[in-house]
């Protein structure tokens, strides 16, 4: 499970992506970025953010450390910004947190060179759950302390958003043309050969075991959470042996 920390004090709004999430200090004293429940795609998102975070660390990909986030809908009363009252009232509840980076910068290729080796295992992980947000328009990579970040996981695994056609939407091909690492010539091959194996049902299964269970109730056509885990875990299973194959755009 994720560590469970309680929001003490809203921060401030990150305006740079579309969903306005949020830094807030936890009863640890901890900073997070905070994505709330009530944004976007909803809860989706975050079990996105959950499975592709947690799977990229188990591959030993560097992804700033997942919380789980309570919030109490008294804490947005004395936002003065609107919208963010809104949505902080409405994302009373369970909300996902990702350590605060301080110090960090926006990845800027023509600054930060990368190894073939490292950006192809990103590809690769990318092409994996079906990443459509890490272009050279919106990389969502950062640089801390001479090391790659990856962060916002939130546009992946499409097949989510509509189960019955999940192993069709699966088994498409990956653009990697427009993939913000594709000028650094990524090793695909040996990035495939180096963490495809280890990408077996029982990490599928532990990584999806961490998504919070008041995330998927409820979801229609699943008995129970358990059910909807295992959904999750299955597209991810078969993509690994052959999304090698299936990357497109990069030499």
């Amino acid at each position: 499970m994720l560590k469970e920390v309680t929001a003490t004090r809203f921060v401030t709004p990150l305006r740079e992506g579309g969903s306005l999430p949020g830094l807030v200090e936890a009863d640890d004293l901890g900073l997070y970025v905070m994505k709330f429940t009530g944004a976007g795609q909803g809860r989706k998102t975050l079990v996105a953010e959950v499975v592709c975070g947690e799977l990229a660390r188990a591959l030993g990909l560097r992804v700033p450390r997942l919380v789980t986030v309570g919030l109490d809908i008294g804490l947005g009363l004395g936002e003065p910004d609107q919208q963010v009252q809104e949505l902080l009232k409405s994302s009373a509840g369970t909300n996902l947190g990702m350590d605060f980076l301080s110090g960090a910068l926006g990845f800027d290729p023509l600054a930060f060179p990368v190894s073939p080796e490292e950006a192809g295992r990103i590809v690769w992980f990318d092409a994996l759950v079906n990443n459509v947000d890490r272009s050279w328009r919106n990389p969502n990579l950062l640089v801390h302390r001479g090391d790659l970040w990856l962060i916002d996981h939130g546009a992946t695994m499409i097949w989510q958003h509509n189960w019955p056609t999940a192993e069709t939407s699966a088994a498409r091909p990956y653009d990697a043309g427009d993939h913000a690492l594709a000028p650094f010539a990524p090793d695909v091959a040996g990035a495939a050969a180096q963490l495809a194996p280890l990408v077996t049902a029982d990490l599928l299964a532990e990584v999806t075991g961490r998504i919070p269970g008041v995330w998927l109730a409820d979801e229609p056509g699943f008995a129970d959470p358990d059910a909807l885990r295992r959904a999750y875990a299955a597209p991810l299973l078969a993509r690994a042996a052959v999304i090698h194959d299936r990357i497109e755009g990069i030499k």
